[in-house]
């Protein structure tokens, strides 16, 4: 999968800010990362589950078209052989006519 994304978890995880004279507080920082992280997993699990079900689904894609191909294979194949049956019907009933016309 093409990596879209600038940040990773680790790259959240380990970064390190400056302290500065009047800096942000160090324990609102962490914790407002490590919601980041949390979201960061999350949101990587999620897409992870989404590729498992797209292929399971390209599977199920591919073996349906591999079934019309073969019931349309056999619907190609029952036509001729009812066509088949059809003309011998056919005769049969043109030599019964002709027998029971004849008389």
């Amino acid at each position: 999968m093409e990596k879209r994304f600038k940040l990773s978890v680790e790259d959240v995880l380990e970064k390190q800010f400056n302290i500065d004279f009047k800096g942000y507080s160090s324990g609102e920082v962490d914790e407002f990362l490590d919601l980041v992280i949390a979201d960061y997993q999350q949101y990587n699990k999620m897409i992870e589950e989404l590729g498992d079900h797209l292929q399971e689904y390209e599977r199920q894609i591919n073996t349906l078209k591999a079934k019309v191909v073969e019931l349309e294979g056999k619907q190609g194949l029952s036509t001729t052989e009812n066509s088949g049956n059809n003309l011998d019907i056919l005769k049969r009933l043109s030599r019964l006519e002709n027998e029971v016309f004849r008389r």
